[in-house]
């Protein structure tokens, strides 16, 4: 299901310096909110007893799980195989597709899937993240996911949600509220990308959601209730460059021409933990270009959650090669202080020999602290 869905990976916190404040009073307009609608959907990642999600969510899932009937367990299931087959990940996938409609309730989700035609699909299409081949996908499932969504209401999600999330969310929009009234993250976002934003961001704070920060449709995102205020900070950092620029476009195209050629990204791609997401090239070019900038925005605002070379090291079991390959160019450009126009930038690097391997490896190691032949180390679990 939706295969360019965007991740944010979850980031273990170090101690962070307090927040840069600029001069000038804050572009950026901040709105917390929290759905019921969109947290069911998340729940669907921990219902599927995948160690990925169930890791975060034993009492919730013993809880609840028993309360589905079979044929909720089954379709569940069979939704989460398709998905697996196509490279996805369900959730968030169903995420930005729902995400063009009202998603207050639960009961607004059943409603927009039975009018998906009408109320779904028209905000999708004048979207980035339009792929017909996606939305054929969601329809095929469509039966099988209102025998879902109906399971969880009749096994009583509003009320058990209700119970576990209402304070704590009530809580964090308080908490954060202060924080991000400060915090200017668009106007450093425009200078990276070279391009004029809207100067509203919105997150949506769930109970469900881990490890996950998830994109969905606007510049919007869903965050865990419990997220640091690094986290919440750096998540939106980074979702709003996605996509850094038009992914079925020209320098997308030149970019993948080079990577496709890379045996380092066939090996990865093959060798990677499959349940980790981005599990195609252009994926991967979405998610690692974005990384790289957000970096750069993390030093600049004087928040670093993880060092450079720890973070792609350790992060998604070090798959995260060009995002520090980029992030090395970049920096040796200047381009962290000029800015500039990324999509230019990179049309030029894919175009010079910057993102072939000499280059590219080259620049990935420095940052990794690493022999150029060593940048991807297999994990020794299988695949999966």
């Amino acid at each position: 299901m939706l295969r360019r869905t965007l991740l944010a990976a979850p980031l273990a916190l170090l101690a962070a310096p307090a927040l840069a404040q600029s001069a000038a009073p804050p572009r950026t307009r901040w709105i917390v909110n929290s759905s019921e609608g969109l947290d069911a959907l998340a729940f669907l990642g921990p219902l599927s007893g995948k160690p990925f999600y169930a890791r975060y969510y034993e009492a919730e899932i013993a809880a609840f799980k028993p309360r589905l009937s079979p044929a909720t367990t089954e379709a569940l299931m069979s939704l989460h195989a398709g998905s697996d087959a196509a490279g996805g990940l369900l959730w968030p996938g169903l995420a930005l597709v729902f995400s063009g409609g009202p998603v207050a309730t639960l009961g607004d989700v059943l409603a927009s899937l039975d009018a998906a035609e009408t109320v779904l699909k028209p905000p999708l299409q004048a979207s980035a993240y339009w792929d017909p081949a996606d939305w054929d996908g969601f329809l095929a499932g469509r039966e099988r996911l209102r025998i879902v969504l109906s399971g969880l209401r009749d096994a009583g999600f509003v009320e058990f949600r209700r119970d576990l999330a209402q304070a704590a969310v009530a809580k964090r929009k308080a908490d954060l509220a202060p924080l991000l009234a400060r915090l200017d993250i668009i106007a450093e976002q425009e200078r990276l990308l070279g391009r004029e934003l809207d100067p509203q961001v919105e997150i949506d704070l769930a109970w469900f959601c881990r490890p996950h920060g998830v994109r969905v449709q606007g510049q919007r995102f869903i965050a865990h209730v419990g997220a640091s205020d690094q986290v919440m900070v750096l998540t939106a950092a980074h979702e709003i460059l996605h996509p850094p620029f038009d992914m079925a476009g020209p320098t997308a195209k030149a970019c993948l021409a080079v990577l496709e050629k890379d045996a380092l990204f066939t090996r990865i791609l093959a060798e990677k933990d499959k349940g980790t997401g981005y599990n195609t090239l252009d994926g991967i070019l979405n998610e690692d270009t974005c990384q790289a900038l957000d970096q750069i925005i993390q030093e600049r605002v004087g928040y670093v959650v993880r060092p450079a070379a720890e973070r792609w090291t350790k992060g998604d079991q070090g798959m995260h090669v060009l995002a520090a390959g980029l992030y090395g160019l970049l920096k040796a450009d200047g381009y962290d202080r000029t800015g500039g126009d990324l999509e230019a930038w990179m049309l030029a690097a894919a175009t010079s020999g910057k993102l072939a391997p000499p280059s590219l490896h080259a620049a990935a190691a420095k940052v990794l602290n690493r022999p150029a032949d060593q940048l991807w180390v297999t994990p020794r679990t299988a695949p999966t």
